[in-house]
């Protein structure tokens, strides 16, 4: 199965965008608009990995508190850990 980068980036601009609460849309929207163009086919996909975990935990990981659930540590992962959210 041949994946289509276009269509998997704007899958994943769609998921970074509507996740469910104001906080969270603007924090994973902003990562994802800053980065998705430098990542690789690997790094996409662990970028759309990252938005099956929920809120909470995504959060967390963030803040650079424990989460619930077990995160692989990837370059994605290490770029979101350290990646602070600016109101502009």
């Amino acid at each position: 199965m041949t994946i289509n980068i276009d269509d998997l980036k704007k899958k994943i601009v769609y998921r970074s965008t509507y996740r469910g609460t104001k906080e969270m849309d603007k924090l994973l929207s902003s990562f994802t608009k800053k980065y998705i163009n430098t990542l690789n086919e690997t790094e996409l996909n662990n970028l759309n990995n990252l938005l099956n975990i929920d809120d909470e935990n995504l959060y967390k990981l963030n803040q650079g508190q424990e989460t619930t659930v077990n995160i692989n540590e990837n370059t994605v992962t290490k770029l979101f850990k350290n990646f602070k959210y600016k109101n502009e």
